[in-house]
């Protein structure tokens, strides 16, 4: 059966570069988000049979929420549905067939539906999924799968993510589900200490990656989500880089090169190396080795701040990294091999914490220019012509975005208030949800789960 693919734009109001920041149109942004007209679902709230009934309110929040964080769809409200719900493709029958859900209120363009039984000791979920712009039951129905998980609260929201994920990949939405956001928390620790998180994409299953019981922080994750890096006082009174796998948490073999600052640790796409920033005559400068910290060899040379050296996902060749060698700190970029540097910023304010989209087109960073000068903020560039938007403005302090993978979402730090929280948003700056609210929670990393 044809699906319909939805290609996703990012619209949004552009600033251009031009000594001062001025106000334009609606300029595209292409590859990122679209604010035109979006499908409408509607979301059956489903039944169960026996025991299974029990876990439906999991169940329900689940698939609803699975589908609605996306950003990318519009999900038809549940007050607005008819009184009696399909449960199966039979209880649609001519001549109205489905035209309570396609006229107003409803006013929906597909349907998802179905039931749940026990079978043995597992929950079972008939799901389906109805293209509502057809003329019979046979060809509306997309998908029509079971689905099993444990008979639990738990295995309800398993087989809820998973009829979602396939939903969401018929309508050619990458869905985020596995997904992990890596992050530095002090909830746990003495002031001034922090360790290493990670939680689920909607802020759910946080949990303590280290226990070192000093100050961890800067992680980064491979591309492959089994590897993750971060700095550590953990070894002494300096700073040292250290590799932990990401299932077992068990710490690899990284040899840190004599030196008193080692910070902004990243994987290249390919996961063989490690890029890092190392003081050297006092001025940290950008390194790359072998993943186990042999092989180490410097790609910049000056005597200004060079750091958060980040590769692109796409080509594996050129880095996006901040510099201090036009003075106040800017958005750089060059080859891999140290060759064709070019600065992306226009030179004011300060720029921080650079991350590239997973298809290399865009840029997000932090950024004390815009319409509150001196604060940071979020900012995406498209690389190929250096538009770029403002995405936070009057919410405290904004900092430390990273794309997630489906490259319609990011992450962020954000000071609102005496705390810093972790939140995200799309690519335009709608959709915002806060993930956190124990302690200080900052840097976050959005990764792919392991496969």
């Amino acid at each position: 059966m044809k699906t319909r693919n939805i290609t996703v734009f990012l619209v949004a109001t552009a600033l251009v570069i031009a000594g001062t920041f001025e106000l334009m149109g609606q300029v595209d942004i292409p590859g990122v988000i679209q604010n035109r007209d979006l499908p409408v679902i509607a979301v059956a709230d489903m039944r169960g049979s026996g025991a299974a009934q029990q876990y439906m309110d999991a169940f329900n929040q689940t698939l609803w929420s699975e589908l609605d964080n996306t950003g990318q769809l519009k999900l038809a409200p549940k007050t607005s549905y008819p009184l009696a719900l399909p449960q199966q493709p039979s209880d649609f029958r001519p001549p109205d067939l489905f035209s309570e859900w396609t006229r107003p209120p409803v006013g929906a363009n597909y349907l998802a539906f179905g039931y749940t039984a026990v079978q043995g000791d597992q929950i079972l979920l008939y799901g389906y999924f109805f293209s509502l712009g057809q003329p019979t039951v046979q060809s509306a129905q997309i998908l029509g799968n079971r689905y099993y998980g444990a008979l639990s609260n738990d295995g309800a929201k398993k087989v809820a993510r998973e009829f979602a994920a396939d939903i969401l990949k018929q309508l050619g939405i990458a869905s985020l589900s596995g997904t992990r956001i890596y992050f530095v928390s002090d909830r746990t620790s003495k002031p001034n200490d922090a360790e290493i998180w990670s939680m689920d994409y909607d802020g759910s299953n946080q949990r303590q990656l280290t226990r070192y019981g000093t100050s961890s922080r800067e992680p980064a994750v491979s591309a492959d989500g089994k590897l993750f890096a971060f700095r550590t006082l953990a070894s002494g009174p300096a700073w040292k880089i250290r590799v932990h796998t990401t299932d077992t948490i068990r710490n690899q073999v990284f040899s840190n090169p004599i030196s008193t600052l080692i910070q902004t640790p990243e994987f290249t796409p390919d996961g063989k190396h490690l890029l890092f920033s190392e003081a050297i005559d006092g001025w940290p400068q950008l390194m790359i080795a072998d993943i186990d910290g042999s092989e180490q060899h410097r790609i910049s040379n000056g005597r200004f701040i060079e750091v958060s050296p980040r590769v692109n996902p796409k080509t594996g060749s050129d880095l996006l990294y901040i510099s201090g060698r036009s003075g106040h700190q800017q958005l750089w970029r060059m080859n891999l091999d140290g060759t064709d540097r070019e600065m992306l910023t226009s030179g004011e304010g300060d720029v921080a914490n650079p991350s590239w989209s997973p298809d290399g087109h865009h840029i997000a960073f932090s950024w004390t220019r815009g319409y509150e000068p001196g604060n940071f903020n979020i900012f995406v560039m498209d690389i190929a012509d250096r538009k770029y938007v403002q995405l936070t403005t009057n919410s405290g302090r904004n900092e430390n975005p990273g794309w997630a993978p489906d490259g319609v979402h990011l992450v962020f730090s954000s000071k609102r208030g005496r705390a810093t929280q972790i939140y995200t948003m799309l690519a335009d700056g709608t959709h915002v949800q806060q993930l956190t609210t124990q302690g200080n929670n900052l840097q976050p990393v959005w990764a792919k789960g392991i496969e």
